[in-house]
């Protein structure tokens, strides 16, 4: 040691000599810290995390097979000790036996299959792949997930996959070339919302539109609306907050991504008595593009070749009645609105409208309106 410190005080010498004093007295204190105090730490230190990564083999090992075996594909012992190798862990035959067997109590589901040379797979895991697929489709086809968002998503996901797995996942994101939200938003939005419904608490916030100019603009002068939410509802590819408006008196729904400045509030929520027996569904089914209206009881008269669409809408429970070879009357509850009257118009003949006359006369006017712009 003395040895290596004369020869580097000697070379510290020589590159310093030109140096004023006390800049050479703090160039040999740095330089002997580093040629031989941070050697003798750096070893210490390599000797302590070799020790330290020999604990968390299990874990390493355990993250290794997830990552890169499925049923498909196996690793070897040494290939799984060349793995183990890279995060700094040695690792022998016999202890890896044991370190499988370890693994396999505690849960995973580790196969071991014998062909030219041994394997180990991965067999099974808290989501199969058809499951894998399936999330990823419903986070890359919903429209209110930004695409920065949905591949972080997805990435996510992938994490529950193989290596070889995850790759048909991303295969599968490019088939979609979606309409995607602008902005993040949404999430902390729906958070807040959760949060407030958990509280049993009141929220503020702004309701803004798009004009001509792609502009945010804020409805009724930038009112503050005061809701006690009650529910989130996916409509129409969507996020809806259902609540209760006091002033009102009656219950609304909201766009969720068209909510901005949401802010929590201390105000206990109103509405209990509406939503004690509410049924989001049939709310979801009766409101056409979950756009508002009055509500009324609608007697429609449809070609028996809708029929399947009619159910589709509103339920394999709505009852159909006047049944002939050409037709069948229904009954249904409905908020009639714009939408719903522009969806009635998209049957042409094949859908009528029997009653009530209100809604007779508006779809009459409705139609009126559209060919007048036409002549």
């Amino acid at each position: 040691m003395n040895f290596i410190l004369t020869k580097n005080i000697i070379l510290l010498i020589a590159k310093f000599i030109n140096m004023p004093y006390n800049n050479f007295a703090e160039s040999v204190f740095w330089y002997t810290k580093y040629l031989i105090i941070y050697p003798q730490i750096k070893s210490e230190d390599i000797k302590m995390a070799k020790k330290s990564n020999q604990k968390i083999k299990l874990l390493y090992l355990m993250k290794i097979l997830l990552e890169n075996t499925d049923d498909e594909h196996g690793m070897t012992l040494a290939e799984i000790s060349d793995a183990l190798g890279e995060y700094g862990i040695d690792a022998e035959r016999k202890t890896l036996y044991d370190d499988i067997d370890v693994l396999c109590l505690f849960g995973l589901d580790i196969d071991k299959r014998k062909g030219k040379s041994v394997t180990y797979h991965v067999i099974s895991r808290d989501f199969e792949l058809p499951e894998l697929k399936l999330l990823v489709d419903a986070v890359q086809s919903s429209r209110f997930i930004t695409h920065k968002k949905s591949n972080e998503l997805i990435k996510k996901i992938e994490g529950f996959a193989s290596r070889y797995e995850a790759q048909e996942l991303q295969r599968q994101v490019f088939v979609s070339n979606r309409i995607k939200a602008m902005n993040e938003s949404i999430y902390y939005a729906v958070d807040y919302i959760h949060d407030a419904i958990n509280r049993d608490a009141k929220i503020a916030f702004q309701y803004f539109t798009w004009d001509e100019h792609k502009q945010k603009k804020l409805r009724h002068d930038g009112k503050i609306y005061l809701i006690s939410p009650w529910a989130l509802t996916w409509d129409d590819e969507n996020y809806y907050m259902i609540g209760y408006d006091s002033d009102e008196n009656k219950i609304k729904h909201y766009r969720v991504d068209k909510m901005t400045k949401i802010q929590p509030t201390e105000e206990k929520r109103d509405g209990a008595e509406f939503f004690a027996d509410f049924d989001m569904a049939l709310y979801s089914k009766q409101t056409f593009g979950m756009y508002g209206g009055r509500e009324e009881t609608v007697t429609l008269r449809c070609k028996n070749e809708l029929a399947n669409v009619m159910i589709d809408k509103f339920g394999f429970d709505t009852a159909f009645s006047n049944i002939t070879d050409t037709h069948f009357d229904m009954r249904v509850k409905v908020f009639v609105s714009p939408v719903f009257l522009t969806w009635i118009m998209n049957f042409g003949a094949d859908v009528t409208v029997l009653s009530p006359e209100s809604v007779k006369d508006e779809l009459t006017a409705l139609a009126s309106d559209v060919l007048a712009q036409y002549k």
